[in-house]
């Protein structure tokens, strides 16, 4: 498949990928950013600048964010259900969202795409601390909804390199040799009456309920390497050291802040797309965002060897996703993908 740029209207669009271009069930994952419901414009002045205005005159509207309350819930509504018919059965959906809408959101996802494939609400931490006079705890953050079409999706768990801090705190105890290590059990839940995890290991059965976590040969082999720590009561424990774990499972709070001059009002972190494409696709993957603003997403998924599909009824946001994406020397002209305008 080349990779598609639409301008138009999105849930136009989206049915345009289904009827015309059979991609339902094809599309691998989705991120999207879709307006936050501030009841704004954003525009961009002369200058290149962009910012938040809605009482001025001056700029040159990039879109527009009128919509609030159920109004809002029901422009998304009907656009992720038509996402939900392009997601294959390995297929991802993240939702970045504001947190003052964002619960709402949630409840009508979990309608969509049922309340057992909602897999994370990602904080994401979006800016410095501000220090406004308003009553209320500052906002730095806002939210990423992270759902899956099945129980299989495609998964490749992002991880992250261990700081000093981490190491300090997870592998506490140091050896003779200044080694940080911890330890962990070397049994694990559920009975086995046969076979090799449930043997005597030095003497010792597994605790009642449990089994060995490999096989008593594996338990010795262990033990005489030295990576069986014993304790004062006799308890096995396996060590594990931390320079042969650099890394850390990434969680669920993510510091990933916006574009300081950003290209469009809504740009974000491309580490952060990068991480979320990383994640939820494959190398022959198809990347879709149906509310494409700069062209980050697809810029990320370019950049990673994915097909892309971008869509946005934005003049402003198509002319910044092209220039986006030759400033990154992605594509030095249009022949490179299929352009469609749906705006007629």
């Amino acid at each position: 498949m080349r990779n598609i740029l639409i301008k138009g209207d999105n849930k136009k669009a989206l049915h345009y990928l289904i009827d015309e271009k059979d991609l339902a069930g094809k599309v691998d994952l989705v991120y999207i950013d879709p307006p936050f419901a501030t009841g704004g414009e954003f525009k961009k002045d002369l200058t290149g600048r962009v910012s938040t205005i809605s009482n001025s005159s001056s700029g040159k509207i990039a879109y527009s964010d009128k919509l609030k309350g159920k109004d809002f819930i029901q422009f998304l509504q009907e656009r992720v259900e038509i996402i939900y018919d392009l997601l294959s059965d390995r297929g991802s959906f993240y939702l970045h969202i504001d947190y003052k809408i964002g619960h709402y959101v949630k409840c009508m996802l979990d309608e969509v795409f049922g309340i057992e494939n909602f897999r994370n609400d990602i904080t994401r931490i979006k800016c410095n601390p501000k220090n406004f006079s308003r009553i209320g705890y500052g906002n730095i953050k806002d939210m990423i909804l992270f759902y899956t079409k099945g129980k299989k999706p495609i998964w490749h768990e992002p991880r992250e390199p261990m700081s000093e801090e981490d190491i300090a705190k997870l592998y506490a105890k140091v050896d003779k040799e200044g080694r940080h290590y911890t330890t962990v059990p070397i049994h694990a839940p559920g009975e086995t009456k046969d076979g090799k995890s449930s043997q005597k290991f030095k003497g010792l059965l597994p605790p009642p309920g449990r089994h060995w976590r490999c096989s008593v040969e594996e338990l010795e082999e262990l033990d005489r390497q030295g990576l069986i720590e014993w304790s004062a009561k006799g308890n096995p424990r396996k060590i594990n050291y931390a320079d042969e774990h650099s890394t850390k499972k990434m969680q669920d709070i993510w510091t990933f802040k916006d574009p300081i001059n950003p290209l469009y009002p809504t740009e974000k972190n491309h580490e952060m797309l990068q991480t979320i494409i990383k994640a939820s696709s494959n190398a022959d993957s198809i990347v879709m965002d149906c509310f494409a603003g700069s062209g980050g997403t697809l810029v990320a998924a370019s950049q990673l060897g994915r097909k892309w599909i971008g869509i946005d009824q934005s003049e402003m946001a198509i002319e910044t996703v092209r220039k986006n994406l030759s400033d990154n020397g992605i594509f030095a002209s249009e022949d490179t993908y299929d352009y469609f305008d749906l705006s007629r």
